[in-house]
Order: structure tokens, then sequence, then C-alpha cells
């Protein structure tokens, strides 16, 4: 599973953001926005894991262009296959599952895009985790896992032409990198020598309720603006509304909704996600303000009786 609820509130974040939305009824498009933008961090995890499945062709074809050279050297015509044998980028490439999902997703970009292969192939033969893992010719499982959990963490994650190509295909990648990336290493780390066909096409949601919970809350939030936006202004009398970061509005409308509108989450969860994402992605004093504001809310729902939790340490 790639998502967790903290991304599911980030991309709704994204949303109301990008949409202004009004409290319309018909914010279909935006919410249609919302599910393209979720589903499209899944086309970024299959682009950066055939990267894997292309530089290990390209890392073939250089060897046989080597052994058909005119005066190929003894090292030519008796490479070290170490590295386009590894066992784990074999499982990779030869997973079916994964192939299928190439093609459904049409994830073609490298033939598009060659250069880019050659820059990551470039960049993994000249570096020192590659020098020292082909200085024998023999490895196991082990070695082979270790080796491109190394590559991918210290050649590719961090490859500064690979991040300005990502930013230029898609804006909303860049955010979602850290998560995918994560999720790429986690794959890797956990791979055994077999591995069940489904292994490399991970599901997006944990289950059908957290993709419910990405629509119910941009929903919720978006349905319920007048009022929210009520509650924010009596909590921020000595602010000017122009202010007030967008980001951090948005925030506090997603917060206020969720505090109000899903009984099952604890107030102390939605209070902490919003103020990590706030650190994240706003000014450095906004996690202040929002903690600031909800808290003076909660004291008073509580008092009135408008939080209506169920289960137990929800409060």
């Amino acid at each position: 599973m790639m998502l967790s609820r903290r991304h599911i509130r980030v991309k709704v974040m994204q949303t109301l953001y990008a949409f202004k939305g009004s409290e319309s009824d018909d914010f279909s498009k935006d919410q249609k926005f919302l599910l393209f933008s979720v589903d499209n961090m899944y086309n970024l995890y299959l682009l950066l894991i055939s990267l894997l499945v292309e530089v290990k062709k390209k890392a073939e074809n250089d060897l046989h262009k080597k052994q058909n050279k005119h005066l190929a050297t003894d090292e030519d015509k008796n490479p070290n296959r170490k590295f386009i044998n590894n066992q784990l980028l074999s499982l990779i490439s030869e997973n079916e599952q994964l192939k299928d999902a190439f093609k459904a997703h049409n994830t073609n970009y490298w033939e598009m895009d060659d250069e880019y292969v050659e820059v990551i192939f470039k960049a993994i033969i000249s570096s020192n985790v590659y020098k020292e893992y082909m200085k024998t010719r023999v490895s196991d499982f082990k070695e082979d896992k270790e080796f491109i959990i190394d590559v991918f963490k210290e050649v590719i994650a961090p490859n500064d032409k690979l991040y300005d190509y990502l930013e230029d295909k898609n804006l909303t990648w860049l955010d979602d990198l850290p998560t995918v990336n994560t999720t790429i290493l986690k794959l890797l780390r956990k791979a055994k020598a077999k591995v069940g066909e489904s292994y490399f096409t991970p599901k997006l949601y944990k289950d059908a309720e957290d993709k419910q919970f990405a629509i119910d809350l941009f929903r919720k939030t978006l349905l319920n603006q007048t009022a929210i936006n009520k509650e924010i202004e009596t909590k921020t009398k000595n602010w000017d509304a122009d202010r007030i970061a967008a980001i951090d509005y948005a925030l506090l409308q997603m917060a206020i909704c969720e505090l109000r509108n899903f009984p099952s989450i604890p107030v102390k969860v939605t209070i902490n996600e919003y103020l990590e994402i706030s650190k994240e992605y706003s000014t450095p004093k906004s996690s202040i303000f929002i903690n600031g504001i909800l808290d003076k809310l909660v004291k008073e729902y509580e008092i009135s009786g408008a939080l209506k939790k169920v289960g137990r340490g929800l409060m």
C-alpha cells in the first residue's frame, strides 16, 4: 500500500487550494482532479520502477556493443556479467504483472526520453557502489539486493537531472516523490528470491475505506464551507483574512470538517496530522497559528457537545 492517510489529506488540500472551490453542488470536476492526481502517483511509481528495467537493458546493450567492436579486448569478450545478471533486477524485469501494469498505464516514457536512462546508467557505473560490487564476478541474492537498494538510494533518488525531468513531466509528482521513493525502497528491502506475481504492483489505497475518506473529506469540506469559514472568522478576528496563508485556510477548513464530520477519527489524530502537514507545506509559524485556533474550537465543541466521537480513546 502506497498512500497513507496523511498523503490523502495532502492531496485533498492541494485540490482545494488549486480550485479555490465554491459550495456549488457541481464539483465533480474538482473531485475528478483529486482522484486523477492520486492515481497519477501510481504512474510515478511505475515510471521509477521501469527505470530499473531500462537501466538493465542499457547495460546489456552496452556489453553487446563492446563484444562486437572491431578491437575487442579480453575484458570485452569475457565481461563481468554480474550487474546484468543481478537477481533482484531480473525479478523486476521478468515480473508479468508489472509488465501488464506498464502496458495498462502507458509507461513508455523512457523510449522517448532515452537520454535520461543514459544519464542514470552512467551515474551508476561511475559510482563507488558499482565499482565495489563489480570487484567480484559472483554474488548471492542478498548481495544483489543490497546493491540495488544502495543504487536506488544513493544514485537514482538524489539525481538532479531526474528530478528536473520529473518536474517537467508533472508538477504534482515532486510532492509524491518522497512517498513513492519510500514505497520502492520498502519493496526492495523486503524482496525475497521468490516473490508473488503481485509483489511489485502494490495497491494505491489500503482499502476502499481510504479512497472513500479522500472523497468524503473533499466533498464535506466544500459543502460546509460557509459554516466552517464563519467558525474560522470568529477565532481570527484580529487577523485580516487576506493575511492568512491560503494553505493555512484550506488546512483549517479540512481540520474543522474532520473534527465535526468524521466521528471515528480521534481529535488528537486530526490535530497532529494537520500540524505536521502545515510544517511541511506552509510558513514556519503556521503550525502555531493552526494549533491555537483548533485548540480553542475543540474546547468550545467539548462544552457544547458538538464533538460526536464514537469508539474508545477518541478525545
